[in-house]
């Protein structure tokens, strides 16, 4: 894991800390409609605030591309942090400048504001260094607390963490503790459950995997490019028949280092993909061509819930199936379950995220008994992938 300050080491007391939070949350008619990111972020705010720092919250909201876009304002957010943080935020209409400076100047220890989008100005997703020493300007401590971010070399995650001392707030500790737990320094065996739609967008994923666990639980679309490319008739299914040297290059990888690829033996299909699809299990080896591949089946499940048994950390990206659509969600919500399970009773360490595997966890009703679920999307993907991070290094002394 490299090498960062925590807030431990730093002394906040009537200090302005800069803190990069992610508040990119969903919001409907001027409310906000989840508040798992901010709820999140709240521990690391409300620990400054305690220790009487003037906490000064930057965030960014959706693509405005530079310009400033009214409904991607972060002032809707502000009730929403207000409440996880149990105390009263003031909201600055610009990030830098006067209007910012003034609502900085005012507060007092332990105070908290939020400054406007700052994605409003070009230079942020630039990574400007005059931008970034104007943010400086507000702030004598840096912490980033959006690992979700850190996957983009922008001002406020990478330029500005050189210009004030810096540290890693609760939320990217904890990120870089898990991840480190779960891949640079785990208890083996190790396995990785990966599923989604392409592999065309995971091949950095799955290579970096098949070197650096035993066993490599493939599902999703992404399982059916694999079966092609072996030869198996997959019928009407989603598939990249144009990637199959890839698949076969991966497995070979895979069989040098050791790793087992478990993919489906038997699987869900129908005609058509639609709630209550008039649906049955075949073997892999017997596809129709009018049909497609929209779930494993009881054995796939029953096969990989017996390894997972024999592991000790499992890394999770992806669903193993259509999970969103009913009946082919059945092997998520079983194999998420049985994953819980094994790490409730404390044999199993179990690191998830990315794409739409929170969702996928949610729909399972386990997001709160795996040892930690991601919502940083990107970034956790390419941390999977072996990629540096620009804002994790950026915190690096």
């Amino acid at each position: 894991m490299p090498a960062f300050r925590t807030l431990d080491e730093l002394d906040v007391a009537d200090k302005r800390v800069l803190v990069r939070t992610d508040l990119n949350v969903p919001v409907k008619d001027g409310r906000v409609t989840d508040t798992t990111r901010i709820d999140r972020t709240a521990a690391t705010l409300r620990e400054l605030a305690e220790k009487r720092a003037r906490v000064v919250v930057l965030a960014h909201f959706g693509r405005p591309d530079g310009k400033v876009v009214p409904s991607m304002s972060l002032r809707p957010v502000v009730a929403s942090l207000a409440a996880a943080l149990g105390r009263p935020v003031t909201f600055a209409e610009d990030c830098i400048g006067p209007v910012a400076e003034s609502v900085v100047a005012a507060l007092k220890p332990g105070d908290v504001a939020l400054l406007e989008n700052l994605r409003f100005h070009a230079e942020e997703e630039a990574d400007d260094a005059a931008f970034a020493k104007q943010l400086a300007a507000l702030g004598d401590i840096y912490v980033n607390d959006a690992f979700s971010a850190a996957h983009r070399a922008h001002a406020s995650t990478a330029a500005l963490a050189k210009l004030l001392p810096s540290a890693a707030g609760r939320l990217m500790q904890a990120e870089l503790e898990h991840l480190t737990q779960a891949l640079e320094k785990p208890q083996r065996p190790v396995a990785a459950l990966v599923g989604g739609a392409k592999v065309s967008t995971k091949i950095d994923l799955l290579r970096n995997l098949v070197a650096k666990v035993e066993v490599l639980i493939v599902g999703g679309g992404m399982a059916n490019t694999f079966l092609a490319a072996r030869g198996l008739e997959i019928g009407a299914s989603l598939a990249e028949r144009d990637m199959a040297d890839t698949a076969r290059a991966i497995e070979k990888a895979a069989a040098k280092r050791d790793c087992a690829i478990i993919l489906p033996a038997d699987a869900v299909i129908a005609a058509k993909l639609e709630a209550d699809a008039a649906s049955r299990v075949a073997d892999v080896k017997a596809v129709p061509k009018d049909q497609m591949i929209l779930d494993v089946g009881p054995a796939t499940i029953g096969q990989i819930t017996q390894r997972l048994e024999s592991c000790r950390t499992l890394v999770w990206n992806g669903p193993l199936g259509a999970f969103e659509t009913p009946p082919f969600d059945r092997a998520t919500v079983v194999v998420a379950q049985a994953a819980a399970k094994l790490t409730e009773a404390g044999k199993l360490l179990s690191v998830a995220g990315g794409g739409d595997t929170v969702a996928a966890l949610a729909h399972a009703g386990v997001v709160d008994k795996f040892s930690y679920v991601s919502t940083a999307g990107g970034a956790f993907l390419e941390w999977l992938e072996g990629k540096d991070l620009p804002g994790v290094k950026a915190l690096q002394p």
